[in-house]
Formats: C-alpha cells, structure tokens, sequence
C-alpha cells in the first residue's frame, strides 16, 4: 500500500468563476491565500485596513503571473462595526453572490486599545468584526456555489475563555491572555455557525482552519518588549513555517470538496505547529452549545447584527 499523499496547494481543484473575500489579504496568511486561490482560477476579494498596502500586495502578485482581472482591492476596518457595514453595503450593490468568505485577518497582543465602538481591540477585529461581516453577507454566500465559511482561529483558542465580566480589560489587561480569548471566540463562533446553518437547512459549511506557528507581520506589528524580542529572534527564524505552509489549513477548509461543516482543520506535524493540513480537535469548552449561545447573543447585541438563521 502506497502512503498517502500530504495535501499542498497543487492540489487545490479548479477554482475558475468562484469568488472568494479573504480579510486582511494584503501579507501573511491572507496574501498567500490569496496567491493560492486565484493561482487556481479564483476571484479574489483583498478586504484590506489599509488600501495601499492592498494595491502594493495586487502588484506583487501580478508580478508573480496572476491575472490581474482576478483581483480587487476593498478596503475594510475589521475594528469599526461602521466600515463592516460600509463594506457589506459596497459588496451587496457590486456581487449577486459570493462563494467562499475566509474570515483570516487579526491582531494579536497589542497595548490595550479600544475600537471605534468601545470593545477591546483584539475581540473587536478578530471576532466581533468578522460575526458582523458574516452575517450582513449570509445571504449572498446562501447563493453561492458550494459556499463556506472559513474562520481562523489559533491553537491558543484551547487557553482561551470568554472574560464577560471584563470584556474590555478594563479592571486587568494582560495583551496574550486577551488574543486566547478572540481565538476562544473565534473557534466558538465557527462551530455554533454550523449549529445554526445545519438547523436552518442552509447551503453555507461553516469550518474553521488554524495554521499552526506561522510566521508573519502578526508577531510583531503590535507586541513589544520581551514577547516582540521572542517571536523575532527565537520562535520565528527556528520554530515557525513560512506563510505559503501557514495558509494550507484555511485552503484546505476552502477548496477541498470532501470537507464538512464544523470541522477544524490544522497542521499533522508535533504540537499541530507545522506540516500538512489535517482534521484537528477542539477544545471540549469550544463545543460547547451553551457557550455557543451566550457568545452569540452577546455578539448580536454588540454589533446589532441578526443572521437569517436559527438555533436548534
């Protein structure tokens, strides 16, 4: 019996008259999601913060030989629930439809900051700015072809827990417990997601991807002092994969036709640091139903954002 092959990006099936938004498209994971997509024929949406950061990361790509009719430049801030709703606005006027959200863009471990509406920086970017974009565009995904719903989440969503009673960091801020906390949310969001399509008869795969120890600009454009120190002279150069690797996982949880809605997809290799992408687990507190319900009702009435789905 011959050994079964790891799954790469060449094997990404054909992607031609698909269109996919991928948030903060313009480095990283997002770039080389990006890259890898329309590699295969797919149109891309770069949903960026910053505009010409996503026209730098356009020309870098058609340098590299993408078509450049397969890509387009939005710009979207994550951290303001008022540029997510500027930004569905814009997708619903130019697209009947949309194929495949991958919800990858995030901050991790910044000084304590608060968003346009008064949340917690990371909790604001990473999950209630992607609840927000997901719901105001379910409908054009429920009239896609084989549409998902890609969400990043992290292996540190395993330490995470939602801190209700100090989302902010008011009373006690610590920049790394906070991050857990958006990827704890980020990985309950997906699989209650799934709950709430699979109960409405929906068309949309929730599924959720992490990429392991990936390195990107995500270590270090916010963290400082001694964490900054170690992600650039320790874990980057000698533990960390290179984007391209990084990004299998959400590819994977993309493209590939056999996967389901409510998995987690990850690195195979030690610790789910690196390697290929595979069916990972989730922690047992991220599954839970009643911490999937009381996260979305807190999401809805923060961002005021009602999906056209129901729970069981």
């Amino acid at each position: 019996m011959t050994k079964k092959q790891r799954w790469t990006a060449d094997r990404i099936p054909d992607q031609t008259g698909r269109l996919f938004l991928v948030t903060g498209a313009n480095s990283g994971l997002g770039l080389a999601t990006t890259r890898a997509l329309a590699g295969r024929g797919g149109r891309v949406i770069l949903a960026v913060r910053d505009e010409e950061k996503g026209h730098r990361a356009v020309d870098e790509l058609v340098a590299a030989g993408v078509a450049p009719g397969l890509l387009a430049v939005r710009p979207l801030d994550l951290a303001d629930l008022d540029s997510v709703r500027a930004f569905a606005g814009r997708m619903r006027e130019e697209h009947p439809r949309l194929d495949v959200l991958v919800n990858n863009a995030g901050v991790m471990a910044p000084p304590r900051t608060l968003s346009a509406q008064g949340h917690e920086l990371q909790f604001a970017t990473n999950h209630l700015g992607h609840f927000a974009l997901t719901g105001l565009l379910l409908d054009l995904l429920a009239a896609g072809r084989d549409p998902r719903v890609v969400t990043v989440s992290s292996i540190k969503h395993r330490q995470g827990r939602l801190r209700l009673d100090d989302l902010t960091g008011e009373h006690g801020y610590a920049p790394m417990t906070f991050y857990d906390q958006s990827k704890f949310a980020n990985a309950v969001f997906g699989q209650e997601l799934h709950r709430r399509l699979s109960a409405s008869g929906s068309p949309v795969r929730s599924v959720l991807a992490h990429p392991g120890y990936t390195a990107t600009r995500l270590q270090t454009r916010d963290t400082s002092g001694l964490q900054r120190w170690i992600f650039i002279h320790l874990g980057n150069p000698h533990i960390a994969q290179r984007p391209e690797r990084g990004a299998l996982p959400q590819l994977y949880a993309a493209t590939e036709p056999d996967v389901r809605g409510g998995e987690f997809i990850g690195p195979d290799g030690m610790a789910e640091l690196r390697g290929a992408p595979t069916r990972v687990r989730l922690s047992t507190e991220a599954t839970d139903p009643g911490t999937g319900r009381e996260l979305w009702e807190l999401s809805e009435r923060l961002t005021e954002v009602r999906f056209p789905v129901t729970a069981r």
